[in-house]
Parts: structure tokens; C-alpha cells; sequence
């Protein structure tokens, strides 16, 4: 919930991969590589955030 709040990326929960997977998430490779390179951008920003280095 936090990419998607935070970073407006939706991710799949990693648990598909099996129980090993559940500390991870999935990403759908399937856009095209700008839409990739911004999505990777937001992520990298919402982490950034101050918000979430006093969280985290």
C-alpha cells in the first residue's frame, strides 16, 4: 500500500513466488520504457521522502 499511496505504482505482493517472496513485490515489465524509468523514479522519491526516513 505504501508504493501505491506513496509513489502512485501499483506492485503485486511478492508472496506469489512462494514463501520466500513475501519480503518482496512483483513488477509487471509490460509498459513501455518511459512509463518503467518514471515508475522507478517515483519509487526512488517516495523513499527519499522525510516522511519515511523518520518511519523507517
Amino acid at each position: 500500500k505504501f508504493l501505491l499511496n506513496k509513489a502512485k505504482v501499483a506492485v503485486s505482493p511478492g508472496i506469489g513466488f512462494g514463501e520466500y517472496g513475501d519480503d518482496f513485490v512483483r513488477l509487471a515489465l509490460v509498459e513501455n520504457e518511459h512509463r518503467i524509468r518514471q515508475a522507478a523514479k517515483c519509487i526512488k522519491k517516495a523513499f527519499e521522502s522525510p516522511a519515511q526516513k523518520v518511519a523507517g
